[in-house]
């Protein structure tokens, strides 16, 4: 990646989105001036014969020893609540669970950290469709709302505290609508197109963007997610909107779409050129 030797990526977490950057790193990463230095799992035994055993890092507080430039994190929120702000003391993060951020004081740290060791802390769009074009809209004072329903077959949820225990009375069902930060704590790994939203547009935030979790068991290959935004009224009394419907396929039961895998291996590159300054980034 241009005036530097290689990138040296480490990854954090092998489940399906893990696998697909592990391989994508390994066969296309040298031609891309992407080095892999480490995988690390919080089951090890899943990365046997298919990692390398020089490149598994059985403790994660040892990847300062792998010297990383990104340490890329594909696992679960836990893993930033708990390890994020010393992974910035070694490298620049790109986060895969943007959930993570509506914990006020995970976000304060990594923020901390990133200023103190001048690392930048990455955060993938994920399915977020219009990523750019909110933020702009956001920084010129045009956003007044900004909705992010995301809809599938239930098996593709995976639900904690009461949204587990919340059951489907019919074909399609609303689990939850409300602000993004009261959903990310339930559903962690069903809010991150929410959470990257709520990114996108921090006059609104976490508090302002809202989320819809809807339950339909006629979506059992894809993920559907639809976003809708409005602004201030103008002189005819009429409010400019924007409303996109994204189809997403999908293995059933599966939670990461197969058009997010790719958009995140191009998050991943984009990061790599982008300038490594303090703050939390989109990309």
């Amino acid at each position: 990646m241009a005036d530097r030797g290689p990138w040296r990526v480490g990854v954090v977490g092998y489940g399906r989105l893990g696998q697909s950057l592990v391989s994508h790193l390994l066969a296309h990463g040298p031609e891309l001036g992407l080095e892999l230095v480490f995988v690390w799992n919080r089951d090890p035994g899943r990365m046997a014969g298919s990692v390398p055993p020089s490149l598994q890092l059985q403790n994660l507080a040892a990847l300062g020893e792998r010297r990383p430039d990104l340490v890329v994190e594909v696992a679960h929120p836990k893993i930033i609540h708990e390890s994020g702000a010393q992974i910035l003391r070694h490298a620049n993060l790109l986060v895969g669970s943007p959930s993570a951020l509506s914990d006020q004081t995970t976000e304060r740290q990594l923020l901390e950290a990133s200023q103190h060791w001048d690392h930048a802390v990455f955060v993938a769009r994920g399915a977020l469709w219009g990523t750019e074009d909110i933020r702009r809209l956001d920084a010129a004072g045009g956003l007044r709302s900004l909705r992010v329903t995301m809809a599938t077959h239930p098996d593709g949820f995976r639900l904690e505290g009461p949204l587990a225990a919340a059951h489907s009375p019919g074909p399609c069902t609303v689990l939850y609508e409300g602000p993004v930060r009261g959903l990310c704590p339930f559903a962690p790994r069903n809010s991150n197109t929410m959470a990257a939203a709520a990114l996108a547009a921090p006059s609104l935030g976490f508090d302002g963007v809202i989320g819809v979790l809807v339950a339909d068991i006629s979506l059992t290959d894809m993920h559907v997610v639809d976003v809708e935004l409005s602004g201030p009224r103008g002189p005819t009394g009429r409010s400019f909107a924007v409303h996109t419907h994204r189809e997403n396929p999908a293995e059933p039961g599966a939670v990461t779409g197969s058009a997010t895998v790719t958009a995140f291996w191009r998050s991943l590159l984009a990061c790599c050129q982008l300038p490594s300054r303090p703050g939390i980034h989109l990309c």
